[in-house]
């Protein structure tokens, strides 16, 4: 399920704790090694190196080619509703049995999300919805300025856009269950303008006429393309000394003391100093060689790629009813959204993709289908649906920045600013206690 209504506004941050201490900042001689090159990898990489410090970046794929790639472009900096709120457990059936739901649950891979799904459950309450909601707010708040600082030093002026986005449903249930979150949007400092159909066709003409109601935000910002965002992002990281290695990393070996000494690849050794995982999804493995263990689990998310779409759209457009995005991007329009627990080795579903040109048809008539590509991801999702951001415990020399889940995007420079203040010894005017690996 994509988190999409996303009102820009001041948020409620959670009080810094004045007792909070840090080690001292690491030798400026010390070499960082960033593990994953998608969004938030190269965000932490970028950042590191505009404290001085020389960056190594090492992923098994081109840089931004991952699951960053697939994105709905979206900085979501009000998506303060987790994904688990109350009431979620009662549609696990649906989960199970609707294909075409926003979020489903693949039958194969039950047993293994089950101690997932019971964490999902606590996150529920409403209280715990509270406090993560608060707790988000605290990084979004921040995500847009962070996110402004890096897209100028990159020169990526020319990918990121203040277009707003209109959020729309077509059945007044869908409008009338989509009020609570609209509330706890607006308790964080959210600004929603409810419109009407006429209203709505007026932003963007292309929409049907036989809609219910909508919403809309005028400052929002979005990216007309991830991948050129990811590969500006690295153009400033190469430009800045960095440099890539282009390996499949199978393990992390440990020293004497417990630090990270070594990461074995498929291609060799290569001797580290200190490390940063942001691997998204595939983070959990490297985490726990480092003495963390975290639920980290995945939602698959798909999308389709229309490169002749047949209509004219002039901003993003939020499916309330469905839950997913009608986003026009450079060279054409993507159809992106739900989430599927199914793991990373199960095969795709493709029917998930196809199915979004069928929910999009009545909120768009005449969308080209022709030439439409097909594409699947995974993102790094934790069940009370906020990221571990922070050092490992117990070691000085490993940071930890992965679990975005739908937010990898929106967090990512905020995140490299966060993970670059730790490594420099700087407090960050956050409390990070929320995001701590050790709350598990």
């Amino acid at each position: 399920m994509l988190d999409f209504a996303l009102i820009y506004g001041h948020f409620d941050c959670i009080p810094r704790k004045e007792d909070q201490s840090l080690p001292e900042p690491l030798d400026k001689k010390q070499h960082f090694t960033v593990l994953g090159a998608g969004v938030v990898g190269l965000c932490c990489a970028v950042s590191l190196q505009r404290d001085g410090y020389k960056v190594t970046l090492i992923d098994r794929a081109d840089p931004g080619t991952g699951t960053s790639f697939g994105n709905a472009g979206l900085i979501q900096i009000d998506a303060v509703v987790p994904i688990a709120t109350p009431g979620i457990l009662r549609n696990v059936p649906r989960m199970l049995l609707d294909p075409a739901g926003p979020l489903v649950v693949r039958w194969r891979y039950l047993h293994r999300i089950a101690p997932w799904l019971a964490r999902f459950a606590l996150a529920a309450r409403p209280d715990s919805v509270e406090r993560i909601s608060v707790a988000l707010a605290s990084l979004l708040d921040r995500s847009n300025e962070a996110w402004l600082t890096l897209v100028e030093a990159a020169g990526a002026q020319d990918v990121w856009r203040q277009s707003g986005e209109l959020h729309v449903y077509r059945k007044k249930a869908a409008w009338d269950a989509a009020q609570p979150m609209h509330e706890l949007r607006r308790r964080r400092g959210s600004v929603l303008e409810d419109l009407t159909v006429d209203e709505m066709r007026q932003l963007e003409p292309a929409l049907s006429p036989d809609l219910y109601r909508g919403a809309f935000t005028s400052n929002a910002n979005s990216i007309t393309h991830p991948l050129h965002l990811s590969q500006k992002l690295f153009e400033l990281f190469r430009r800045n000394g960095g440099d890539f290695v282009k390996e499949d990393v199978i393990r992390v070996e440990s020293g004497p003391t417990g630090e990270p000494e070594t990461l074995v690849t498929n291609a060799g050794k290569h001797p580290i100093d200190a490390l940063v995982i942001a691997a998204g999804a595939f983070s959990k493995k490297f985490a726990k060689a480092m003495g963390v263990s975290v639920p980290l689990d995945t939602e698959r998310g798909y999308h389709l790629w229309l490169p002749d779409p047949g209509v004219e759209m002039r901003r993003p457009i939020v499916v309330g009813d469905h839950r997913f995005g009608i986003v026009p991007m450079t060279g054409g329009l993507r159809l992106v959204g739900t989430a599927e627990f199914a793991g990373l080795d199960l095969p795709p579903y493709w029917e998930r993709a196809d199915i979004l040109a069928k929910l999009a048809a009545p909120f768009v008539p005449g969308l080209n289908l022709e030439g439409a590509e097909r594409w699947m991801g995974y993102r790094p999702s934790l069940p009370d649906s906020l990221p571990v951001i922070g050092r490992a415990p117990g070691r000085e020399n490993v940071y930890l920045a992965f679990g975005h889940g739908h937010l990898g995007l929106t967090m990512g420079a905020v995140t490299g600013q966060l993970i670059a203040d730790l490594a420099a010894g700087r407090t960050p005017d956050i409390d990070l206690a929320p995001f701590r690996a050790e709350r598990f």
